[in-house]
């Protein structure tokens, strides 16, 4: 699913609820404003929890050694913060109740 894609969804969505209040344009600008929230309190080390979806945390990565894959010579690879995400058990629960014969898009 695109970002485009979620945008449509919303937006039918809403238009379902509350009738047809909010124009594409606007619920992109939602959607654009809630990624950029999510993006900038990453940036600053914070956390974020979405009751019932799950948690957006940055977690430091240890300095471990590698391999260059063209000489195979061994590498450090630094300590550095990575985004990760962590589902909610609510979400667990809805994706493995899901009929796994069904096809992904």
């Amino acid at each position: 699913m695109t970002k485009a894609d979620l945008v449509e969804r919303v937006t039918t969505q809403i238009s379902r609820t509350a009738g047809p209040m909010i124009s594409k344009k606007d619920c992109a600008r939602v959607v654009d404003a809630f990624l950029d929230a999510i993006k900038e309190a990453l940036k600053e080390q914070k956390n974020i929890e979405v009751r019932g979806f799950g948690t957006f945390k940055i977690r430091q990565r240890k300095t471990r050694m590698a391999r260059n894959p063209r000489t195979g010579s061994p590498v450090e690879v630094s300590a550095r913060p990575v985004p990760v995400f962590k589902p909610s058990k609510e979400l667990r629960a809805l994706v493995a109740e899901m009929d796994t014969s069904s096809p992904t898009a």
